[in-house]
């Protein structure tokens, strides 16, 4: 079994426990996730996005996708790296959320 990948599965299964306040639906099924890593000393790294640029939700989110991934045992440390290459789009949500917001 590959234990990278069923980190990954693991850290994107409880980010689904952050959720944007003014969608109402979770930053996985947003799409603003892109990667989780984790090193050999825990160090998980998030690379993701934002809807906007400035968004005023940066640090809240930046502190929920924390305390998520820190309740990891593997997790020791958190670093958020935040890019905006490639751009998020509405085509970048899941099936689910697009139902949930009437996107078709």
């Amino acid at each position: 079994m590959n234990t990278e990948r069923s980190f990954k599965d693991q850290a994107m299964a409880v980010l689904e426990d952050v959720v944007d306040p003014e969608l109402a639906i979770d930053i996985v099924n947003l799409g603003l996730i892109y990667n989780v890593e984790l090193d050999e000393q825990g160090l998980c790294t998030v690379t993701m996005t934002l809807k906007i640029a400035g968004c005023p939700l940066t640090e809240y989110l930046n502190a929920a996708i924390e305390e998520e991934l820190m309740a990891l045992e593997q997790v020791k440390q958190v670093k958020i790296n935040l890019v905006w290459e490639p751009a998020w789009s509405i085509d970048k949500m899941s099936r689910e959320a697009k139902l949930e917001l009437g996107i078709h």
